[in-house]
């Protein structure tokens, strides 16, 4: 049963007859008092809440009600409505507890849309039969694409695996290099929506001139150079799921254009005054810490809540070394389906070797030092020796020298860094390409550790 709590009877009328056409039960109450009084008896599954009952309150009287609703019902999912104007009052009702928030006038799709989501990840709270080992959950799910089988990111598919059905918007953090392409797709992949398309944006690489019309799209004529017409990357995953990748990247002007589109999933093309609607699922990633943007005001708050709905961290290789050899020896047989070479495999110390390495570049850092390797080795059994050949560290330096038991990862990752650096005479796109890494991530990890 959902509960509608808002003082404007058209609002409670319209809400309540949306939702029973939509097969849901609903219960509708005028004001703040009646509200806590229903909670006090009866529990609902959701509630769709106003934030203003007065014109002096200015939203403080629907945070106080929303603060005392979740003493009563502290599991229950709460959207909050609210006009576009005070999306910073919608903010902090989420930073309070709240599951989403819609604005008026409100699209009745888009609403829907977010009560399945809430009601369905409520269901799936208490669902205790999502499995729990790596041979469980693929026979239940195409996690073919990600490779390895340690707690950590066993963890990170059980919680794929319990979201992937809804249209939950996602955000997937972690280092450069970490697969935070591969989850999405696996996320994709395992939804409702896997016969769709999965479309996918580095936003890193779009510039804030053309991201109107890469998103968007446009007419023929639209602009200068517009010589054709344009289908956007929204209409492009229509029905489908939207990756937009290093959404950290994003600058302050688009980030306003992308929270309109993702508020009601409406847009205009440009050089038509027509508004498009799409239905997509928007999954976002980032290396960057968006909760530290958002403090230093060059991350929109309320674009954070937008996307951040279910958050996923993805473990870097540090995390995760168990599967190191699980990886090398899968990248190791791509290698020698790609160049007809005969099976390769490794000794016991080259798999100690692979497990003691820093990798800042995790996943990508591992299969180009693999891919390296194999091709300049020759050869179809893997030592010590060859992986060390193609470290960073020149030989004669401290390539040939055993990796030093008490090293600490922090100490053994900034030596690492250090001698690209200096291999490719303080080059740091060079250094950041041999290492794995992007050049910001490079930036980033210099400054940690004060080189």
């Amino acid at each position: 049963m959902i509960l509608i709590i808002d003082d404007d009877a058209a609002v409670r009328s319209s809400l309540s007859l949306l939702l029973k056409r939509a097969g849901h039960e609903a219960e509708a109450v005028a004001s703040p008092e009646a509200a806590l009084d229903f909670v006090r008896h009866t529990v609902p599954d959701l509630m769709l809440m106003d934030m203003n009952f007065s014109l002096t309150t200015q939203g403080e009287e629907g945070l106080e009600l929303l603060r005392k609703t979740r003493v009563f019902c502290p599991g229950i999912p709460v959207i909050l409505i609210t006009a576009w104007g005070s999306i910073t009052l919608a903010v902090r009702g989420m930073q309070l507890g709240a599951f989403d928030f819609i604005t008026k006038p409100w699209d009745n799709r888009q609403l829907l849309k977010s009560v399945e989501t809430a009601l369905d990840l409520g269901n799936r709270k208490t669902v205790t039969d999502i499995p729990k080992t790596r041979q469980e959950l693929d026979a239940q799910y195409d996690f073919s694409a990600i490779i390895g089988k340690s707690g950590a990111l066993i963890n990170v598919l059980s919680t794929v695996a319990r979201i992937a059905s809804t249209n939950a918007s996602v955000l997937i953090t972690g280092e450069s290099g970490t697969g935070k392409e591969l989850v999405a797709e696996a996320i994709h992949r395992n939804s409702t929506r896997r016969n769709h398309r999965f479309v996918k944006v580095n936003l890193g690489g779009v510039s804030r001139s053309l991201f109107e019309s890469e998103m968007f799209g446009h007419k023929k004529g639209a602009f200068t150079d517009a010589q054709a017409d344009r289908v956007g990357r929204f209409e492009l995953a229509d029905k489908g799921t939207i990756f937009l990748d290093e959404i950290g990247e994003l600058d302050l002007a688009s980030q306003v254009k992308l929270l309109r589109v993702l508020q009601d999933q409406t847009f205009e093309v440009l050089g038509e005054s027509r508004p498009k609607k799409v239905d997509i699922r928007v999954i976002s990633a980032t290396n960057a810490n968006l909760t530290e943007m958002v403090k230093k005001r060059t991350f929109r708050e309320d674009l954070f809540y937008r996307i951040n709905l279910i958050q996923i961290y993805l473990p870097s290789l540090r995390e995760r070394r168990e599967d190191i050899p699980l990886l090398a020896s899968f990248f190791a047989a791509q290698q020698s389906l790609q160049n007809r070479l005969p099976g390769i495999t490794f000794t016991s110390d080259a798999l100690e070797l692979l497990e003691k390495l820093p990798f800042p570049g995790n996943i990508r850092e591992l299969k180009n030092l693999i891919d390296r390797t194999i091709l300049i080795s020759g050869k179809s059994r893997i030592d010590a020796g060859d992986i060390r050949a193609q470290l960073i560290m020149p030989e004669g330096n401290n390539a040939s020298k055993e990796i030093p038991g008490e090293m600490k990862l922090e100490e053994l990752e900034a030596q690492t860094i250090r001698q690209a650096i200096e291999q490719y005479g303080g080059n740091l796109s060079k250094a950041a390409r041999v290492l794995g890494i992007s050049r910001a991530a490079l930036y980033r990890r210099m400054e940690k550790h004060g080189i």
